[in-house]
Formats: C-alpha cells, structure tokens, sequence
C-alpha cells in the first residue's frame, strides 16, 4: 500500500519458468500488497513455479496471445480492491525494485499511466538492445509523437503501472490480442486526454528475456505505424476505429470460459 492505496503487481507470463522467481524475489512488498499471475498456456514450468513461490495463477486454457493475457491481467485486476495496477513481465528484463517509484507517481493524483522508459538515462544499448530494435525504437517514437502530438520518449516499453480509473474507462477490450495492444492502450490514453509520466528504468537483454523475432518486429512496426495515421484520421475526423471510440467495448468480467484458476 502506498498513501492509502492498494498496489497489484500482474505478471503476463508465457513460458516463464526460468527467470519467474527472479522476478518474484525483486518485487518489493513493503509496497506491493498483492501478486497475480496470468500465464498464456506456456509449455514449461510457469504454472508450477509459480504455485511453488504461492503465487496466485490463472491459467488460459489456450494461448491467447500477449494483448489477450493483459486483458485478463486486468479484468482480474478490477475485481480485486487495487488502486494501482502495475504490469509487470516476468522475464526480468525489467527491474521490479522500481515499482514502488511508479506506483507512487499513481498515487499522487498526478499521473493516469506511468511508464518504465528504457531510453531515459541514456543507457539502452549497454542494457544489450539489439541494434536494428534500438533504430525502429527511436523511428516509430519520433513518428507517434508527430502524429499523436506527444513527447514521449518512447511507446515501446513493457513495464507500466496503470490507476483503476484508466483501466475501466479505456475501450480495452476493442484491443488487438497480440503485440500492438500495448501500442493501442497508449493511443487510447493520449487521445482520451489522461496523464501520462515516465520514468527511467534500465533494462537487460538475455536469452531467457522474452522478445519477439524479427518478422514480427516488421509486423509490429507496421501495426504502430497504422495506429497512429487512425489517431490522426480520426482527429480530422476521417476515421473512427472502434478503439478510439468512447463507445467502444470496456473491459467486462471473467466469464469467457477461457481461464481457470491455479
């Protein structure tokens, strides 16, 4: 808990098994008042190294893919009392020990979304970031940016801490279920007019670290070049993609048969 407010830590975990207790050991509870697990049936040990460590886990029944675990990360989420949410992945690229920081920027009112920015601080590329990731990075920042008018530094980033608020009033569920979810949430944010911070948080890059390959990178980049020209089109009022629409679907509770307890 931090300033009154309840802090959930969520791990959309696929094939995590080797660096989940890593994880685990680096999350700070004096602030953290809760864990949850969701893992995207992984075909290795996630589930069991999990229930090892006392995490509680749901469990899909069939991979859903990255966006559809974080739907599921947060339809849980807002069935607990969690002030602040934080997502977190369990392949320890990210530092946990920098949650307490993020969620107090939630906690302070000042702040909607916060998140874990691997360029601030300047030392992306010692942290092991292949090179052609590093370039793509900085392009399609600087294109978002232009389009979307915003200055952050980058889009791309895993490591976020969301308020309750955002998470039930974002049209989530009209998300993609791959990789461009997290594109489209930021998209969704900026344009709706909530406060987005950063904070720098330094990263590692290893072969147990999860990272899509490079046709996927190309898919990926695609994906974010098209959302931002909707965002823009729609601004002009030339486009209106359900996931930028105030009407679009929220995120509902977990009755999709697609998950199980652990």
């Amino acid at each position: 808990m931090i300033d009154g407010k309840r802090v959930l830590v969520v791990l959309p975990a696929y094939n995590a098994a080797r660096t989940l207790r890593a994880t685990y050991a680096d999350i700070p509870f004096s602030v953290v008042d809760e864990v949850l697990l969701v893992d995207d049936a992984s075909a290795d040990a996630t589930v069991d190294v999990a229930r090892r460590l006392g995490i509680p886990a749901i469990v899909h029944a069939k991979n859903l893919g990255y966006g559809g675990n974080q739907k599921t990360c947060y339809r849980a989420a807002l069935q607990t009392d969690a002030d602040i949410v934080v997502m977190l992945h369990p392949d320890y690229q990210y530092t946990p020990r920098l949650v307490p920081a993020m969620a107090l920027m939630i906690a302070s009112d000042e702040y909607d979304l916060v998140l874990g920015s691997r360029i601030l601080g300047g030392k992306t590329r010692a942290g092991g970031m292949p090179r052609y990731k590093y370039i793509s990075n900085r392009f399609l920042t600087a294109f978002q940016n232009l389009l979307q008018g915003a200055k952050l530094s980058e889009y791309h980033t895993g490591f976020r801490a969301f308020s309750r608020n955002i998470l039930e009033t974002l049209p989530l569920e009209e998300n993609s279920n791959d990789f461009l979810f997290d594109n489209q949430v930021l998209a969704q944010a900026l344009f709706f007019g909530f406060r987005i911070g950063e904070i720098s948080c330094p990263s590692r890059y290893f072969p147990e670290a999860s990272s899509i390959n490079f046709s996927r990178s190309v898919r990926y980049g695609l994906g974010v070049m098209k959302t931002s020209l909707e965002v823009f089109a729609k601004r002009l009022g030339l486009a209106n993609p359900r996931y930028l629409s105030a009407g679009g679907r929220k995120l509902q509770g977990m009755s999709n048969g697609e998950w199980r307890n652990s």
